[in-house]
């Protein structure tokens, strides 16, 4: 059998008749350039993405950027959101502006949105022409996933897919050691091991400051809480799994009513962070990064500049991947979702370009290109150490590495760790991939449309889930509201959303 995906969206409005519009004058204003060009004659292709890192963007003379034109023929031109904008939010107003990117990254369900409206392109016919390796690397069953996801079967994105589980619980080992306790393997052991952290002094500061877990607003990024008890969950968000033997929400079954019993216990014995739910992700990372955190979920592969930070304050700190503690009666998992999950898609209005969008991303999913994808160029994303090429960490000053490729294997994460981390962190790095493939199992709803929520945007963002998690850990409701907050969700659409998936997932086993 196999499992999808789920997509959260943000509704927009979103007519037919301005994406028509837009197409038009798209074509007039470029007629006889109909691609744009830089000075020097080169198509400009414009890439927005969101959730940028540290770094200035790059401009047409950046040689990382010239490096890529002489390659492919065409100039990479990043577009992102401004500094405090919400992406999704941003994005929308670009679609509805006429400033339509060549080819984006879509955020928010904003490529069902298009896809419904007939604003995206159709790249069946496309991707084998201009850009075979991503065609012929990305598996089969990802692009049946991307055609289930749209009402005549076409292609209109190219998906994400990532064949090794991408999060994982991890722990300082190092905590473990001075409290005196082994790897926790059941929920009681687990508490007992948060409460050493709470009182040894684990971090040897003298101070009681230690957070034995925590976790950001909304809930989000502590999802090892809700996996002890087999709830699906993608960074804090609940995703669509079997339950009693149908795809159900994760956010209305017993299994999480028992992981929010469990996380409230949390709260009030202080070893959840009591900051928690005011957590911004800066924050969050900042505590961590910080010697503070002992236990929290993350991602194995960008562990290196955290792990760094950590050790400026904890020489000996040492972070392990933990097996899932067991709870009585639930079976534990790390959710993964591994392919169908839209990464890149190109407007209807921005066809003219297309072939030269397509063409950029295949520089990137081409292997000949893998060792400047992983690092760049020398002295501007990394340096040669001992013979060893050694990224270098990313600064405000700096402009931002150029990347589109989404697909990782086994054997690319193997890689990517021995050539981008230093000797002595790399086994550490490989026993948590050991750790977490070991627990994680891909959830039924991996590659679900974002269609389904169509006219139910609480459904959709998940605000009803959040607001009644929230409320119930930190002390303003019962438990029992949980058991209200159910009805309610199937009355404010879950039921019909239900219904939708269920029929899609009837369709996808088939």
């Amino acid at each position: 059998m196999r499992k999808q995906l789920t997509q959260k969206i943000v509704p927009i409005v979103l007519s037919i008749a301005m994406l028509v519009v837009a197409g038009c004058s798209s074509n007039a204003s470029n007629s006889g350039n109909a691609t744009g060009e830089g000075g020097s004659g080169v198509p400009i292709v414009k890439v927005f993405k969101s959730h940028m890192g540290i770094g200035s963007m790059p401009a047409p003379d950046d040689p990382h950027v010239k490096y890529i034109a002489d390659q492919t023929g065409v100039q990479y031109e990043l577009i992102t959101t401004p500094p405090g904008s919400e992406p999704s939010e941003y994005l929308n107003l670009m679609i509805a502006s006429d400033e339509l990117p060549d080819i984006l990254r879509p955020i928010g369900g904003v490529e069902q949105t298009l896809i419904q409206q007939g604003g995206a392109l159709p790249l069946d016919e496309l991707l084998p022409e201009y850009a075979p390796h991503v065609w012929e690397s990305i598996p089969q069953e990802a692009w049946d996933i991307v055609r289930s996801a749209s009402p005549d079967g076409k292609i209109y994105y190219v998906p994400k897919v990532f064949l090794v589980p991408e999060r994982a619980p991890l722990i300082r080992k190092d905590w473990l050691d001075k409290v005196g306790m082994e790897m926790p393997t059941t929920v009681d052991e687990y508490v007992e091991v948060l409460k050493a952290f709470r009182d040894k002094d684990p971090n040897g500061n003298g101070k009681a400051d230690e957070l034995p877990t925590s976790g950001r607003e909304f809930g989000r990024w502590m999802d090892h809480l809700f996996a002890m008890y087999g709830v699906a969950m993608w960074e804090g968000y609940p995703e669509w799994d079997e339950y009693d033997g149908k795809i159900q929400y994760a956010g209305t079954t017993d299994n999480m009513r028992e992981a929010i019993k469990f996380i409230r216990m949390l709260y009030v014995e202080k070893l959840l962070d009591n900051e928690t739910f005011l957590n911004k992700g800066e924050v969050w990372q900042a505590k961590i990064n910080n010697n503070l955190v002992g236990s929290w979920y993350h991602l194995p592969a960008n562990v290196r500049d955290r792990y760094n930070a950590m050790l400026t304050q904890a020489p000996d700190a040492y972070i392990a991947a933990m097996p899932l503690p067991k709870a009585d009666g639930f079976e534990a998992f790390v959710t993964q979702k591994s392919m169908g999950e839209p990464e890149w898609m190109i407007p209807a209005a921005k066809q003219d370009n297309a072939a030269n969008a397509l063409k950029l991303l295949d520089f990137f999913y081409n292997p000949e290109n893998d060792e400047f994808v992983r690092f760049g160029l020398e002295g501007e994303q990394h340096e040669v150490q001992d013979g060893r090429k050694v990224i270098l960490p990313p600064a405000d000053n700096k402009p931002l590495a150029l990347g589109m490729k989404n697909l990782t294997t086994a054997d690319d994460m193997n890689k990517r760790i021995e050539e981008t981390y230093p000797e002595d962190q790399q086994q550490m790095v490989k026993d948590m991939f050991v750790v977490s493939t070991a627990d994680a199992r891909q959830i039924a709803g991996d590659g679900l449309p974002a269609s389904v929520y169509e006219g139910f945007p609480d459904i959709q963002s998940h605000k009803l889930f959040q607001e009644v998690l929230t409320k119930i850990v930190i002390g303003e409701l019962p438990l029992e509201a949980y058991d209200e907050y159910v009805k309610k969700w199937n009355a404010s659409g879950g039921e019909v959303v239900t219904q939708r998936v269920q029929e899609w997932y009837e369709k996808v086993k088939k």
